[in-house]
């Protein structure tokens, strides 16, 4: 099964296969969604490590080696690689928006200079590339990406990070909703479970974006 027939939720079970991907290199970038360093630490209560393991071995094992891949294809062919990350202005957090304010696992308190909120050092921004900052979960609402993206002449965004579920489905729906062809890498995505991950590339697929796996891409694009 390829990219055309996997990851149908039940809205698009019938429908015609989609068209073939026309990427032209001029007009194709790659947005890697928060990657960074908190979300590698291992969790200092066994519990919760435990409980996590799987979702860090994806990112070690399959994520970032495939999004490092991408990446750096991206950039021998001269195209541009663009980087987005959750960090607040303020020491004590209060320009971050209400969904990282509230209490519980997507409390973020993120000062931009810590070491927590910089990307990940196998996916850090090469001398030049675009890095935006974000306090909400979508990078297009929080940051000033729609324009800089159309200033670019970018038709086409490829996207890769976390969390499928959360920055990645909200960024993907704010660019399709602003009219870019959206392209998720489905093995350049985690959720915190595979399930979660799945799910939720079902219901965004289609309808707000495509997703396919970087060989499927790699192919199309001849990268």
């Amino acid at each position: 099964m390829n990219w055309k027939q996997a990851y149908r939720s039940f809205y698009y079970q019938g429908a015609p296969e989609p068209q073939d991907l026309d990427l032209p290199y001029n007009e194709t970038v790659m947005l890697t969604i928060d990657i960074q360093n908190i979300y590698l630490k291992p969790a200092e209560d066994p519990g919760e490590r435990q409980r996590w393991a799987p979702f860090q071995r994806r990112m070690r094992e399959v994520v970032i080696p495939a999004t490092r891949d991408l990446q750096a294809r991206f950039r021998q062919h001269g195209m541009d690689v663009l980087h987005a990350r959750i960090a607040c202005q303020l020491e004590d957090g209060r320009d971050r928006s209400l969904s990282q304010k509230k209490p519980g696992w997507n409390y973020l308190l993120l000062p931009k200079h810590t070491e927590d909120s910089q990307i990940v050092p196998e996916l850090a921004p090469e001398a030049g590339e675009i890095v935006v900052t974000k306090t909400t979960d979508s990078a297009l609402t929080g940051t000033n990406l729609r324009l800089i993206l159309q200033n670019m002449g970018v038709k086409n965004v490829v996207m890769s990070g976390i969390f499928t579920d959360q920055c990645v489905s909200s960024t993907v729906r704010s660019l399709a909703d602003e009219s870019f062809n959206v392209l998720v890498v489905e093995d350049c995505c985690a959720a915190g479970t595979e399930k979660l991950h799945r799910r939720e590339l079902e219901i965004i697929n289609m309808i707000y974006c495509h997703v396919l796996s970087s060989r499927e891409l790699i192919e199309i694009m001849a990268l």
